[in-house]
C-alpha cells in the first residue's frame, strides 16, 4: 500500500507543473545542449551522452526495485550495493555478490538478466563504453584464514545491455588489494586497477594483460582517474612524510609523458577529471580546501580556494558508503567540463546557510564565472555535463513542491526543466533516496535515477523490503513506451 500511495503521489506534479514551469521558463524540445546530436564516439570511448528535453517534463515513477529479507542488516551492519549504470534498454544494480539488470520500459522494475560475480563486490567506476559495457573489481572467496582471504583480486568487465560476462582476469601479485584500497576506473580501450602496492591494466577487447607495476617500490600507484585520459595518482613515502604525485600515463603502456609534483602538506588528493587534469586537495585530515587545474603539459594553471570550507565537492572516504569501493575520482558535488568546473556549497546548519549555490570556476584561470542559487529548502547538486549544458539536481522537501532535474546553460544561467517529480518519503529508508550522501543519482536517456549505496531494514518496518531504486521518466514517454 506505502508503493501505491507513492505512485500516486507522483501524479500530483501534474497539477504543480503550470506553475513551476512559469517559474522555469518553459524552453523547448531541442537537446539539453541547444545541438541536435551528439558528436559521434567509437565503440572503446568512455560514453558522453548527450540528452534530449523529454517533451513533457513531468515525471512519473517508471521502476522500483524491491529488495527481500533484510531483517538482519542494521546501521552498523548495512547490505552493501555498489555500482549504477544504465543504458537506453537496461538499467543495472550492483548488490553484495552479483549485478542485476532491469527493463528500461513502460513496465520497469522487472529483471532482464542477473550476473553472478563469484565474489562480493570490491571496486566499481562510474565509466561506460559508448557501446554501453563496464568493469567491476571484485574479492573471490578464499579458505577461512587463509593469506589472501579478503583479497580483491579478479577484474569482471561486462556488457550493461545483455549482462554478459565478457572477459574475467586475476590481476597479478595482488596480495594487498583490499575493498578499502582498491580503484578502478577505464579510458578508451584500457582498463586500469589500483591498489597501493600495484596496478594493472587489461585491453578492453579480451582482457589481456597491458602492462603493470607490481613489487615493493617508494612510490606507489595510489589511483587512477579514467574517462577521455588516464591520470595516476602516485603516493611516495610512508607517513607522516607521504607525498603525491600526477602522472598522465600511456593508457596502452603505462608510460608516463608528464609528472606534476603536489606541495608538501598535502595529505589528501582525489583526481575529479583526467581530462581537463583537476586535483581536489586538503592539508591536515579527508577535507578538501583546493582545487587545482593543469594544462594540457601537466603544468599548474590555477589553484582554486574553496572560501574557507564555503564548498563541499563531496569527495571519497568522508563518506561511509562511498570510501569502500575506489575514491579517487568521486567528488558527487563537482562536475569538470571542458573549460569549467561546477562545485555546490555546503548548506544546512553546518553552514549557515538555508540556501546553497552551484559556482562556475574557470579551468584555465581559476575565475568564478557564474553562481547558480539555489532556494531555501531546495539545494542544488551538479550531476553531469550534457554537450554544453549541466544537468542539476534540485531536491525539494515534499512540502514545498516537486523536485526536479534541471539544463541549466553556463553561459546565460537559463534553467529548463528536464524532469518534474516527487520521491517516495514514507519510510525512513524512502527518503535516503534524494539524498546526495546516500544514493547515486545518474541521468541517461531522458531517464533519472536514484540508487541507495548500502540497504539497511527500515527501523519502523524491520521485516518489509526495502526500495534499492527508483526510476523516473517522463510522462509522455511513458505513454509512448511499448
Amino acid at each position: 500500500m506505502r508503493l501505491f500511495g507513492a505512485v500516486a503521489a507522483v501524479l500530483v506534479v501534474v497539477l504543480c507543473v503550470g506553475g513551476w514551469l512559469l517559474m522555469y521558463g518553459t524552453g523547448d524540445k531541442t537537446p539539453a545542449n541547444g545541438k541536435p546530436t551528439a558528436a559521434p564516439q567509437a565503440p572503446d570511448d568512455i560514453r558522453e551522452t548527450v540528452e534530449k528535453l523529454p517533451s513533457t517534463p513531468e515525471g512519473e515513477l517508471a521502476a522500483g526495485w524491491m529488495v527481500e529479507h533484510l531483517e538482519k542488516t542494521t546501521d552498523v551492519n548495512p547490505r552493501y550495493t555498489p555500482g549504477t549504470w544504465a543504458t537506453g534498454k537496461i538499467f543495472a544494480k550492483g548488490i553484495a555478490d552479483e549485478i542485476v539488470g532491469f527493463k528500461v520500459d513502460r513496465y520497469g522494475g522487472d529483471k532482464a538478466w542477473t550476473l553472478k560475480l563469484g565474489g562480493h563486490i570490491c571496486a566499481t567506476t562510474k565509466h561506460v563504453t559508448a557501446d554501453g559495457r563496464t568493469a567491476v573489481v571484485v574479492q573471490p572467496p578464499k579458505p577461512k584464514g587463509s593469506p589472501t582471504e579478503g583479497v580483491c583480486d579478479e577484474v569482471v568487465f561486462f556488457d550493461i545491455d545483455t549482462g554478459k560476462k565478457l572477459w574475467q582476469s586475476k590481476m597479478p601479485e595482488a596480495t594487498s588489494a583490499f575493498v578499502t584500497n582498491t580503484n578502478l576506473t577505464m579510458t578508451r580501450g584500457t582498463v586500469a586497477v589500483a591498489w597501493d602496492q600495484g596496478s594493472v591494466a587489461y585491453d578492453m577487447k579480451d582482457g589481456k594483460q597491458l602492462w603493470k607495476s607490481t613489487g615493493v617500490s617508494q612510490c606507489e600507484d595510489h589511483g587512477f582517474a579514467g574517462g577521455r585520459a588516464l591520470l595516476a595518482l602516485v603516493r611516495c613515502g610512508s607517513m607522516p612524510d607521504v607525498t603525491y604525485e600526477v602522472q598522465k600515463l600511456d593508457p596502452r603502456t603505462g608510460k608516463a609523458k608528464w609528472t606534476y609534483k603536489v606541495g608538501k602538506g598535502i595529505t589528501t588528493v582525489y583526481l575529479p577529471s583526467s581530462d581537463p587534469p583537476v586535483l581536489a586537495v586538503g592539508a591536515g585530515d579527508t577535507t578538501v580546501t583546493d582545487l587545482i587545474t593543469l594544462d594540457a603539459d601537466g603544468k599548474h594553471s590555477a589553484t582554486i580556494s574553496l572560501h574557507g570550507e564555503s564548498y563541499d565537492p563531496m569527495c571519497g572516504v568522508r563518506y561511509s558508503s562511498t570510501s569502500r569501493f575506489g575514491v579517487v575520482e568521486n567528488c558527487d558535488a563537482m562536475v569538470v567540463g571542458r573549460t569549467e568546473i561546477f562545485v555546490a556549497s555546503k548548506v544546512g546548519s553546518e553552514s549557515g546557510q538555508e540556501a546553497n549555490w552551484i559556482m562556475g570556476f574557470d579551468v584555465a584561470t581559476g575565475k568564478t564565472l557564474r553562481k547558480f542559487n539555489g532556494r531555501e529548502g531546495q539545494p542544488v547538486y551538479p550531476l553531469r555535463t550534457s554537450g554544453d549544458q549541466l544537468l542539476v539536481y534540485r531536491a525539494t522537501r515534499d512540502d514545498i513542491g516537486p523536485s526536479a532535474v534541471i539544463s541549466l546553460d553556463p553561459r546565460t544561467g537559463k534553467e529548463t526543466p528536464f524532469l518534474l517529480f516527487r520521491l517516495p518519503d514514507d519510510s525512513s529508508s524512502d527518503r535516503q533516496f534524494g539524498d546526495p550522501d546516500k544514493s547515486d543519482i545518474i541521468v541517461e536517456q531522458g531517464r533519472v535515477y536514484f540508487a541507495k549505496r548500502e540497504l539497511v531494514a527500515d527501523f519502523k518496518y524491520p521485516e518489509d523490503p526495502v526500495r534499492a531504486f527508483l526510476g523516473i521518466a517522463s510522462s509522455a514517454t511513458m505513454r509512448s513506451a511499448k
